[in-house]
């Protein structure tokens, strides 16, 4: 009877063991998939946020959505999905999908607040902006030169701010006034998708010296279908024809592509920096220096965190 109530304690304990053991690995089961959920809903938030910044920058003056894909590492995807949609609609859509969220929100929402700030206080807004792009810029040659680089690739960058500088300088100097309609919503349609499709094309800029920026934006914002049809054609046909050429440049030569991409974004962001307002008074001076210096550390608050994303998932 002895060396039965031992084999029973012995048994008992063995199980009281088991069960501990067993309630700890659920605990950190739990744990680890609440880990996961937040890590998870964080990016999702982030992307999110990411994506609203794209949109406001799609719509804002001077301000273009194609640079800001650039500085968040979604531009290569974004042209990959819309070179192939449907073969790529598992693999790309996903991660694709909270910035789209993002985008919408950003595009017809937010924008309305940071469209307030850039009547009331413009320069320091764009300040701001030119922070986020300039404390981005690191990460951005870093991806650059992922494949190598190039005597062609600082080439191609020069060559790429000289571009851009001829373009958007030569657009300030036109003084051209057309009445809006079916077919130049289309137009708008195209300036809008090439402003996301070509970093450093603010569509705002093509759009403002012909008069149709007020006229297609505020159709965009009060739902306008006699703008939102020609304006989605518009752009739906920049798409189809634009995205596989950009996509077939960055497989076949992609140091020399984002090198160029490079020196279009950097040019167009010198370009919109208010530097008459630095010259105001020292007070313009000293708010226009913060602003730009709280964009870096944002940039590069928001680069560090991606870059953790990033590496979790690996």
């Amino acid at each position: 009877d002895f060396m039965l109530l031992e084999d029973e304690q012995k048994k008992y304990e063995l199980v009281n063991e088991l069960n501990i053991k067993f309630n700890d690995f659920i605990k950190t089961r739990i744990m680890l998939v609440s880990l996961s959920l937040s890590i998870f809903m964080i990016s999702f938030i982030f992307k999110i946020f990411q994506g609203s910044l794209v949109g406001l920058g799609a719509v804002l003056p001077g301000i273009s959505g194609g640079v800001l894909c650039v500085i968040f590492g979604i531009y290569k995807t974004i042209m990959e999905f819309l070179a192939s949609p449907f073969k790529r609609l598992k693999t790309h859509l996903p991660g694709l999908l909270p910035y789209g969220i993002g985008f919408v929100a950003g595009f017809l929402g937010v924008s309305k607040v940071l469209a307030f700030l850039l009547e009331k206080r413009p320069d320091p807004s764009v300040c701001v902006f030119v922070g986020l792009i300039a404390g981005m810029l690191p990460s951005l040659f870093k991806e650059a030169g992922r494949e190598g680089k190039s005597k062609a690739s600082y080439i191609a960058m020069i060559l790429g701010g000289i571009f851009i500088f001829a373009l958007l300088t030569g657009l300030k100097f036109l003084d051209i006034t057309i009445s809006p309609n079916f077919v130049w919503y289309i137009f708008c349609g195209f300036c809008l998708a090439l402003s996301l499709i070509a970093p450093g094309m603010s569509f705002s800029t093509l759009l403002m010296p012909l008069g149709l920026y007020q006229p297609f934006v505020d159709g965009i914002g009060n739902l306008d279908f006699s703008v939102l049809i020609p304006g989605g054609i518009g752009a739906l046909l920049t798409i189809i024809l634009l995205s596989n050429v950009i996509n077939a440049l960055f497989k076949n030569h992609y140091s020399v592509s984002f090198h160029a991409i490079i020196g279009i974004v950097v040019m167009a962001t010198v370009m919109i920096i208010p530097f008459g307002s630095f010259t105001v008074s020292p007070a313009s001076f000293f708010v226009n220096i913060v602003c730009i210096v709280v964009g870096i550390v944002v940039a590069s608050m928001l680069d560090k965190f991606n870059t953790k994303i990033l590496n979790n998932k690996k």
